[in-house]
């Protein structure tokens, strides 16, 4: 199987580097670029991506935006990972809250774009966990009551709270001393409770809402 990859850049050199990283592997293909948000969903309609590589500043509609209409107007929307400059930016956060799956600097290494391409591509989430306390601590809002209405079991807000530390499932599992699919239950029943997509969200409502803290 190969992964589709829509990069969505209004840097042409950005977008000439990435999709050389990303052509070059078996597994991957660029289906197509885009210099601007606003030709995102008709791109992803016509392609149908797996994963879109999502610039967060754009001087037309940027990233966040993009990324919070692709999710709420596609039946099943490609996972998005935000491109940027700089970790610790405001917009990386809202991008974040508005459904990415995670960030990616532009000055990574050409193996670590390939495997954060993958590893979202397979329905994880890309998960840096001091870089997401920094951006709550900057820029989120605290004390939210969003877990409030939530009732997590003992068992499930333990999880949450591995999550934020950017555990995977089986090194959750080997913590907690269960097996994989039961840590996989859990966190599904977490984000269906939660009403997220994904870990990434999860995290920063458990750190919004005050359940975990950026201080620790």
């Amino acid at each position: 199987m190969t992964t589709g990859v829509l990069i969505v850049d209004d840097d042409e050199l950005i977008r000439v580097g990435l999709r050389a990283i990303i052509d070059a592997q078996p597994d991957l293909h660029v289906l197509a670029e885009a210099a601007d948000g606003a030709e995102v969903p008709p791109l992803v309609a016509r392609h149908r991506p797996d994963v879109v590589l999502m610039d967060v500043r754009m001087p037309g509609i940027d990233g966040i935006q993009a990324t919070r209409h692709l999710l709420a107007t596609s039946a099943d929307p490609p996972r998005v990972l935000v491109v940027t400059t700089f970790a610790n930016d405001e917009y990386v956060y809202e991008a974040l809250r508005a459904g990415a799956s995670g960030f990616l600097l532009k000055r990574a290494r050409p193996a670590e774009v390939v495997e954060a391409v993958r590893v979202v591509a397979a329905g994880e989430s890309l998960l840096f966990p001091a870089a997401i306390r920094q951006l709550v601590g900057a820029y989120g809002p605290t004390g939210g009551d969003r877990l409030s209405a939530v009732r997590l079991t003992e068992r499930e807000a333990e999880v949450l709270r591995l999550m934020t530390t950017g555990r995977s499932n089986p090194e959750i599992a080997a913590h907690l001393v269960v097996g994989v699919e039961t840590v996989k239950t859990h966190v599904g029943n977490v984000l269906a409770k939660l009403g997220v997509r994904d870990r990434t969200q999860a995290v920063i409502a458990a750190y919004e809402s005050g359940f975990v803290t950026p201080s620790g």
